[in-house]
């Protein structure tokens, strides 16, 4: 419904995408049309302890007219985050974090990062020390019933939560800590959000209001039920499953959640001032690439390029014909103009270096094996003239985009290329990346049927109704 004087201003600042895996069920380009149709301007993006739905979500809140709010449910350790004992440290508990600055965005990177490399154990876990050590630029929301204040709350552990509210408070600032109400319907969630009441009479600690958002309607509970059985390996009839007691865990309207907390007005408008302080813009098609350390006495990136090139040239086409010369000036001038030139000469660098160091390296895949200075650095090894192979296809200054070079190194001993580039250009000019592999439709098919507890037999007769085919979707099949 859209926004009208009886549907006051709110702004969901807790919310799981599908990148919150097996988890959140709010797919990101349903879920702008979700939040027009509600008359909702800004949303934010919490996942479950990663970030790496940040920038389709950014970008398709761009698109829809939305502001995003960058975030992140990160999980706290109970004790620090090097500890591993799983009777003590395999509870971690839930903390909203929100970036009000591009210094709040990179130290949520920081904590999410490490994390993973240093405090993964169960979850990527934080302790108190990452963030004391990163908290300028977040605002931090208290989180839901899994978050530590509700969690001494519902013991009875009241100055205990306090001591706790206290220290966020002093960590992040006045200014920058909420206690988060919640009320999906559950009586441990009126509980707790009492005694955040009464710690915000008490400490003048502020209040917001969230939802908790895992799936877009009330309707979509049931699918979100048969996703977290996916996850866990269980069927919905399974009694020992994990399962969410409620069914209003939904992007609800600004009228629910104020009908929800008639006497909290504050806590609503509170969600509006968070995401207007809120303000995190990405820049696409800018790169920022590290500068090639030359050799001593080389000035000149361009010039140094050159010089390798032609001695590959040299070596790779002894007896060759004056348009193998052509072609070689045509695509430095080309690499030079688009300024991908430290590009490649970091490629080469480290190419070499496995080469010196008997680490095998693959001859190039893909668009890069049509470039003459690729082969002439020994970056590839096809030769493009004799297949005929287009250098434009690879760099095109019609379509100005980051080359890609594809290279295998043996699978055994590429560690020690990725640490020769990190200790030539620093850890913090280096990055290794993930892709992801959605479901394919068959698959779908045959994990959900499992979690409805239907017989091998029966799915795979509607499995194999799907045909084989490229990008096969099911409404599709």
């Amino acid at each position: 419904m859209p926004a009208t004087a009886q549907s006051p201003d709110f702004v969901h600042l807790h919310l799981h995408t599908e990148y919150s895996l097996l988890d959140g069920a709010c797919r990101i380009d349903r879920l702008m049309d979700r939040l027009k149709d509600l008359g909702q301007d800004a949303v934010a993006i919490t996942d479950h302890g990663v970030m790496y739905g940040v920038v389709e979500f950014y970008k398709a809140a761009k698109a829809a007219g939305i502001k995003p709010v960058i975030g992140c449910e990160v999980y706290v350790a109970p004790r620090r985050r090097t500890d591993k004992v799983h009777e003590f440290d395999s509870g971690p508990a839930h903390l909203i974090l929100l970036c009000e600055t591009e210094t709040g965005y990179r130290n949520l990177c920081q904590l999410v990062s490490r994390a993973f490399i240093e405090g993964f154990y169960v979850k990527p876990r934080v302790d108190r020390e990452l963030l004391a050590e990163y908290h300028e630029g977040l605002i931090c929301l208290s989180a839901c019933l899994s978050g530590e204040l509700s969690r001494k709350l519902l013991r009875g552990e009241y100055e205990g939560a306090k001591e706790t509210a206290l220290w966020y408070r002093d960590t992040f600032g006045a200014d920058n800590y909420f206690l988060e109400l919640q009320d999906p319907g559950l009586t441990e969630s009126r509980e707790a959000g009492a005694g955040l009441i009464r710690l915000s009479r008490e400490t003048g600690i502020p209040l917001v209001v969230t939802n908790d958002a895992h799936y877009l309607t009330r309707a979509d509970a049931d699918t979100q039920d048969v996703l977290m059985c996916v996850q866990m390996g269980k069927t919905v009839d399974d009694p020992d499953r994990m399962k969410f007691d409620s069914q209003q865990l939904y992007v609800k309207s600004g009228a629910e959640m104020a009908q929800l907390f008639p006497d909290c007005p504050e806590a609503m408008t509170n969600t509006r001032r968070i995401a207007d302080r809120c303000q995190v813009d990405f820049q696409f098609g800018v790169h920022h690439l590290p500068k090639f350390t030359l050799p001593k006495g080389k000035r000149s990136s361009a010039v140094y390029l050159r010089q390798k090139a032609r001695e590959g040239f040299a070596l790779r086409y002894p007896d060759a014909a004056p348009a193998y010369a052509q072609r070689l000036d045509y695509e430095l001038d080309m690499i030079g103009r688009m300024g991908f030139v430290d590009y490649f000469l970091i490629v080469g660098d480290f190419i070499d270096f496995a080469r010196v160091q008997g680490i095998p390296v693959g001859p190039g895949r893909g668009s890069a094996a049509g470039s003459m200075v690729s082969y002439c650095l020994g970056i590839t090894g096809v030769d493009p003239m004799k297949y005929d192979l287009y250098f434009e296809r690879f760099l095109n200054p019609e379509r100005v985009s980051m080359p890609d070079i594809d290279i295998d190194f043996c699978y055994i001993r590429r560690q020690e290329v990725i640490d020769y580039v990190i200790g030539k250009y620093g850890a913090d000019r280096v990055a290794q990346i993930v892709t992801f592999g959605t479901m394919a439709a068959r698959a779908a098919i045959r994990d959900v049927g499992r979690a409805l507890g239907y017989s091998y037999a029966e799915v795979d007769v509607v499995a194999k109704m799907v045909p084989f085919a490229v990008h096969m979707t099911l409404d599709n099949a």
